[in-house]
């Protein structure tokens, strides 16, 4: 007996987000308490951001997406805090090969970068320090730049 109310199976696109999560989290405030107290001026934050990709499975097509996030913050030459942030997404990629590098380094970091984003606002933040909001990343341009790549386009003098 087949069940006619059974819907078929949902296509699936170039691109499916299977899974987040937080890989790694810290926050350290080297010189509380005293920092809270003697404080007078907003801290000064410092980002690093690097996005890295891997199989899961050798030769398939589901690939780790880890979005790395480092926040130095200091005042009056003083470390306020260091957070440290890997945000990861497990992702089904069905893509020519050709384009799989982009779909992985851009398209994929671009899905988990806002979920990032507030978790780096939520431990700054309860951590007693201001949120760190993170501005929008321009993750074309951070491939190029690794790939040695111009970024925009070039003029003719």
């Amino acid at each position: 007996m087949s069940d006619a109310s059974a819907a078929p199976p949902m296509p699936q696109g170039p691109l499916v987000l299977n899974l987040q999560y937080t890989k790694d989290l810290s926050f350290e405030v080297p010189g509380a308490p005293e920092i809270f107290a003697t404080l007078r001026e907003q801290p000064r934050v410092d980002l690093q951001l690097d996005v890295q990709a891997r199989p899961v499975q050798e030769g398939g097509n589901v690939y780790e997406v880890s979005l790395q996030i480092r926040a130095d913050a200091q005042a009056e030459g003083r470390a306020c805090f260091i957070a440290e942030l890997v945000y990861c997404g497990i992702f089904t990629v069905t893509v020519e090969q050709e384009v799989l590098e982009p779909v992985l380094l851009v398209e994929c970091p671009r899905l988990l970068f806002p979920f990032a984003r507030n978790i780096l606002a939520d431990v700054t933040r309860d951590g007693g320090f201001p949120p760190v909001m993170l501005a929008p990343i321009d993750f074309v341009a951070l491939w190029q730049s690794r790939r040695g790549e111009p970024q925009g386009p070039v003029g003719t003098a």
